[in-house]
C-alpha cells in the first residue's frame, strides 16, 4: 500500500521524496517527516510547512490527511484499500509475488565436520533460510550453499588425537569424535606443545598423506549423515553443499594472484594481506598451510564466475565480523567484486547464562536434543487434548514434528538477527503468546472456518472496525516481505504475522462470520497471508491443532 500512496503523492508533488513511514494505529496508516527537512532549510515552523502541503494535497478518494505536531499523516480510504484486497483474493498466493531478475548467493548454516550439529548453527541455517524463501518470492533467481567447516588445523588436532588414543575411526559416533576433539583442548591447555601437533598433521592433511586423508575422509561421511538427519528435520534443503576442501585445488591460483597482483607479501615467512584499517590478514603460514582467508577467496572468486550474482550474502554469526570485513576488503584489492554486493549478516549467538558455547570446553547444547524436547513437548500437548484419539499415527507424527520445530524456529526468527539469544529451554519450547504454534493455529481457525462456510462472492460494503483493522493488516503484505529482503530481517515478517493472527482473532471473537460473505473473503484473505507468512518464516502449517 505505501508504493501506491506514494505514486498518488508524485502525481502531486513530482519529485519531492515523501519518504513514507508505518504510522502508529491512532495517527493514520502512514507518516511523512517532509515538513521537519524542509523547515531546516526554510528556517520555518515544520506545523506551518505541513499544513501548507496537506493545503496543497486537498481532498481525493483515496486517503484523508492530518497534521500532527508537524507530521502529515495519511489514512487510507476504504476505496484504495477495498481495491487492493480484491487483488490479494484474485492473485491468492501469488499475492506479492515479484519478478526481479536479480541473482542472488546465500552461504549460510556451515556446520562443522566432526562435531555434532549444534544449537549454535541453528541461526545460520534458519535465518539463511529463510532470507532464501524471501528473495525467491520476490523472483530472484537464489542459490543456497552450506560452506561446510571441513579443513583446518582443527582437523589435524582431532587426527592426531585419535591416533594418540588408538581409536578406530570407523567405529566411533559423532558424539565421540566431538568427545574426542574436547579432549585435545583439555591436554593442549596442559601441554601448549601439543597445538604443534595438530599443525603437522593438518599439513600431512593438506599434502595428501594417506593415513590422514582416510581418517579425515571417515569423520567426514559420519558428520555428512548427520547433517542430512537435521536438515529433514528442520525441512531445510541447501542447493549446493560444498566444504572448504572443495578449493583445495584451487588454492595456489588464489595465492599467485595475491602475490602477482601485490595485494599479499611476506613477512616472517608467512604470507599477509595487509588492510588501511584492519589488522593484516594470513593466508600462508610460515609451514605453507593455509587459513580460513585462502579458502574463502578462493571460495569468492569461485562463487562470482560460476553465479555472476548480483548480490552475495553471508548468513555468518557476529563473531566473524573482522574476517568477513576483510575477506571483503581482499576482494575489492584483487579487483574481482565488480558490481556484486557483498553483504554480511552478523547475526547473534546463542549464548549460555554462564557465557558462549564452546565445542572445545564441551560447553555445548546439541540442536538435536533441543528438537527432540521441544516434539516431546508438544506431545505431551497433544495427549491432555480433546483430538488426541481422532488422529491418525501419520497425523499425530506430522503435528508433532510440524509444531514442535516450528516453535524452536518462530522462537528464533521473531527475534532481530543482531541479538545475542540467551539459551532459555522455557522460552525455546513456549507453545503459547507470541509463538509459531499461535500462528499456525489461527491459520487452522481460518481454514476451518472457510470448510464450515457457503460460498461467497466478495463486493465492497462499508466496514465496521475489526474488519478494516484486518484488511488493513492484510494488504500490508507486500510491503512487510520487501521490507524483510531490503534489510535482511525475517523478524519483520515474524511481527507482522503476530500482529495479523491477533487482529483476526479479535475479530473473531467479536463478529459472526459464516454467514456473511464479507468476513468469510476476509478469513479467506488472512488464511491466504499467514499461510505464506509461515513458509517464509520456514515453517509449515500442521494438518490439525
Amino acid at each position: 500500500m505505501r508504493e501506491i500512496l506514494e505514486e498518488k503523492l508524485k502525481e502531486i508533488f513530482q519529485d519531492t521524496d515523501f519518504r513514507l513511514e508505518r504510522a502508529s494505529q491512532e495517527h493514520g496508516d502512514y507518516a511523512s517527516g517532509l515538513a521537519f527537512r524542509m523547515a531546516k532549510e526554510e528556517k520555518r515552523s515544520p506545523k506551518e510547512i505541513a499544513e501548507e502541503l496537506k493545503e496543497r494535497i486537498g481532498e481525493n478518494a483515496f486517503f484523508d490527511v492530518d497534521v500532527v505536531g508537524g507530521f502529515l499523516n495519511f489514512s487510507l480510504s476504504n476505496e484504495i484499500i477495498w481495491e487492493e484486497f480484491f487483488s490479494l483474493l484474485e492473485k491468492g498466493e501469488e499475492y506479492g509475488r515479484k519478478k526481479e531478475g536479480k541473482k542472488v548467493v546465500i552461504d549460510y548454516s556451515s556446520p562443522n565436520v566432526a562435531k555434532s550439529f549444534g544449537i549454535g548453527h541453528l541461526r545460520s541455517t534458519i535465518i539463511g533460510q529463510s532470507l532464501y524463501n524471501i528473495y525467491d518470492f520476490l523472483g530472484c533467481d537464489v542459490v543456497g550453499i552450506n560452506h561446510l567447516g571441513d579443513w583446518g588445523t582443527q582437523y589435524g588436532k582431532l587426527i592426531y588425537q585419535i591416533k594418540k588414543e588408538g581409536k578406530n575411526p570407523e567405529q566411533l559416533s559423532i558424539e565421540e569424535l566431538e568427545e574426542i576433539y574436547v579432549r585435545f583442548h583439555k591436554e593442549e591447555e596442559k601441554d601448549p606443545s601439543l597445538g604443534e601437533e595438530g599443525r603437522k598433521w593438518f599439513s600431512k592433511l593438506e599434502k595428501g598423506d594417506a593415513e590422514a586423508r582416510k581418517i579425515w575422509e571417515i569423520c567426514r561421511n559420519k558428520s555428512l549423515e548427520e547433517f542430512d538427519k537435521i536438515y529433514e528435520e528442520l525441512r531445510i534443503k541447501i542447493d549446493y553443499t560444498v566444504g572448504e576442501s572443495f578449493y583445495e585445488d584451487k588454492l595456489s591460483e588464489v595465492i599467485e594472484e595475491l602475490k602477482s597482483k601485490e595485494v599479499a607479501r611476506e613477512s616472517k615467512g608467512a604470507l599477509i594481506i595487509e588492510f588501511e584499517d584492519m589488522p593484516p590478514g594470513m593466508v600462508l603460514k610460515s609451514d605453507e598451510g593455509t587459513t580460513y582467508l585462502t579458502r574463502d577467496l578462493a571460495a569468492m572468486s569461485y562463487r562470482i564466475k560460476k553465479f555472476s550474482p548480483d548480490l552475495m550474502i553471508y548468513e555468518i554469526g557476529a563473531d566473524q565480523t573482522l574476517h568477513l570485513k576483510q575477506l571483503f576488503a581482499a576482494t575489492e584489492m584483487l579487483g574481482w567484486k565488480g558490481d556484486t554486493s557483498l553483504v554480511h549478516i552478523a547475526h547473534g549467538i546463542f549464548r549460555l547464562k554462564d557465557g558462549k558455547f564452546s565445542t572445545r570446553k564441551g560447553k555445548t547444547v546439541h540442536l538435536r536434543e533441543v528438537l527432540d524436547l521441544a516434539k516431546k513437548k508438544t506431545e505431551e500437548v497433544i495427549k491432555n487434548s480433546s483430538i488426541e484419539q481422532d488422529l491418525s499415527k501419520e497425523e499425530r507424527e506430522e503435528i508433532i514434528r510440524s509444531v514442535g520445530v516450528g516453535a524452536v524456529k518462530y522462537n528464533d526468527l521473531k527475534k532481530h538477527y543482531k541479538r545475542d539469544v540467551v539459551f532459555d529451554w522455557d522460552q525455546i519450547l513456549s507453545l503459547k503468546g507470541d509463538s509459531g504454534p499461535y500462528l499456525q493455529y489461527t491459520c487452522l481457525r481460518c481454514k476451518s472456518v472457510l470448510e464450515k462456510g457457503e460460498a461467497y462472492t466478495a463486493k465492497k460494503e462499508n466496514l465496521e472496525e475489526e474488519e478494516r483493522r484486518v484488511i488493513k493488516k492484510l494488504v500490508q503484505f507486500k510491503e512487510v516481505v520487501e521490507g524483510a529482503a531490503n534489510n535482511f530481517s525475517p523478524n519483520i515478517i515474524a511481527e507482522y504475522a503476530h500482529e495479523l493472527a491477533k487482529e483476526y482473532n479479535a475479530f473473531y471473537d467479536k463478529l459472526p462470520i459464516l454467514k456473511n460473505e464479507k468476513r468469510m473473503a476476509i478469513t479467506e484473505g488472512t488464511f491466504i497471508i499467514l499461510k505464506q507468512c509461515l513458509h517464509l518464516l520456514t515453517m509449515s502449517l500442521p494438518p490439525r491443532m
